[in-house]
């Protein structure tokens, strides 16, 4: 019984963990007075990806590519599909103009050069798939120039307005905030590793596979974090962080988590495994196409997301 209670823990540290990350990060944003989209795509994203560059780097260290690559696949299908769908199901989901014409291509240049590089099998006709380390250096490369474009992002945003700040704006409330979003953080990152180190030990128990372990409880353990905070934000008013958690987590788990993990020791993957990567590229593509529509997801788009989430989890699980 003792993984299942702490399978519950993990849930209700990242629900509670969720609230209190959020509220600082945001007041943090109104404090320096910089864009809600630019928290989110930065400390929101980063923060709550902290999990899958945790579970990602440590299988990377022990040989264990397929769980490796499988949980950022799997955490990136689920950000642009269950956590978007469900959020705007909760609360339909406003996309900024900026947002359409750069932080989503730029998440589809991630999803594009995963495929790429992930495709050595049908291009160059090898027996294995795999991503070299010269191929994580690009990654992290990628990644580089993303981070430069966020901070020219912020510097130009910061003499706007972005709501009242926090009543107090002294050096104690500073710290406040500063407590309060880092407390929020330790709470979403050690509720998402109780749930995944359980929720692993409970698959495993019914036979699961280390490639479909990795697509499916780990990655959903891993992307509870962003489906805690985006659902929060959403709730609270607060879309553009939300909006900036899933675009920003899925660039850095992609750019940042596998290029570092490819060359920490070079990933061999599960050939099976593009597929999964051209899902999320296409997927990548129906959030533009909803973002232009209206400017929003609201609860039809979501429910659409959520239903090609449901089907691809249904797939996998035959699959494998």
């Amino acid at each position: 019984m003792l993984p299942y209670i702490l399978l519950v823990g993990g849930f209700l540290l990242l629900i509670k963990g969720a609230g209190w990350f959020v509220d600082g990060a945001s007041n943090i944003g109104a404090l320096l007075k910089i864009s809600p989209l630019v928290i989110g795509l930065t400390i929101v994203a980063f923060g709550t990806g902290a999990p899958e560059a945790t579970v990602s780097i440590l299988a990377a260290l022990k040989g264990s590519a397929d769980v490796a690559v499988g949980n950022v696949v799997g955490s990136n299908l689920i950000n642009i599909t269950m956590v978007v769908g469900v959020t705007a199901i909760i609360a339909p989901i406003t996309v900024k103009n900026q947002t359409i014409r750069k932080e989503i291509p730029f998440a589809l240049l991630s999803a594009v050069a995963l495929l790429i590089f992930m495709s050595d099998s049908y291009l160059e006709g090898t027996a294995v798939t795999s991503i070299s380390r010269s191929e994580g250096v690009t990654l992290l490369l990628f990644f580089t120039v993303f981070m430069y474009y966020i901070i020219e992002a912020a510097r130009n945003n910061q003499d706007q307005s972005y709501g009242p700040p926090p009543h107090d704006t002294s050096a104690s409330g500073w710290m406040k905030q500063i407590i309060l979003t880092a407390g929020g953080l330790a709470a979403i990152i050690f509720g998402g590793e109780l749930v995944v180190r359980n929720a692993l030990e409970i698959a495993y128990r019914f036979g699961m596979s280390e490639t479909l372990a990795g697509l499916t409880i780990v990655a959903v353990g891993t992307a509870l974090p962003e489906f805690a905070t985006c659902i929060t934000a959403a709730l609270k008013g607060k879309s553009e962080i939300a909006v900036g958690n899933i675009i920003g987590s899925n660039i850095f788990n992609t750019f940042f988590v596998i290029g570092l993990a490819a060359i920490i020791l070079p990933l061999d993957v599960d050939a099976r495994m593009i597929v999964d990567v051209i899902l999320m590229c296409v997927m990548t593509v129906v959030l533009l196409v909803f973002s232009r529509t209206r400017f929003a997801v609201g609860k039809y788009e979501g429910a659409i997301l959520t239903a090609v989430y449901l089907i691809y989890l249904v797939y996998i699980i035959f699959r494998n």
